[in-house]
């Protein structure tokens, strides 16, 4: 875990991991939420309203590391988000990826000790989802 204070963030400053999703990650997601959507699980239903890759990955699983990226990369320890906006689910994430998630500090709000973090989630070969995170550096 990073523990970034706001004298230590820059503009430009990156922080990255990746993550692989796998069916215990969407069984226990599909547990905690409550949603049995099959388009979630049954490949085969899925894949009538879906292009290849079987079932969809729940887009809010993803999002759900957003939280690891401010809470443990950037700035770490002394993170509060304090909002997501411009959330874009681009593509279908499916079991097995390996996402990299990667945050980069586009703006710094000295007076309210607050940071804008642009982020993207990515496969080798594309980019699935997109926002943008401003979050407080309580240090």
């Amino acid at each position: 875990m990073n523990d970034y204070s706001l004298k230590d963030i820059y503009s430009g400053m990156q922080e990255s991991f990746s993550v692989k999703i796998t069916p215990e990650l969407e069984d226990s997601f599909r547990e905690l939420t409550g949603d049995r959507n099959p388009l979630h699980y049954d490949d085969e239903f899925a894949q009538k309203y879906l292009r290849g890759g079987g079932h969809a990955v729940f887009g809010m699983l993803s999002a759900a590391f957003l939280s690891t990226l401010a809470g443990m990369y950037l700035p770490g320890k002394y993170s509060l988000i304090h909002s997501v906006e411009n959330l874009s689910f681009l593509k279908p994430v499916h079991s097995g990826d390996v996402l990299n998630v990667k945050g980069v500090v586009t703006d710094i709000y000295e007076e309210l000790r607050m940071i804008k973090v642009g982020v993207t989630m990515s496969r080798p070969d594309e980019v699935v989802l997109k926002a943008k995170m401003k979050i407080l550096v309580l240090q």
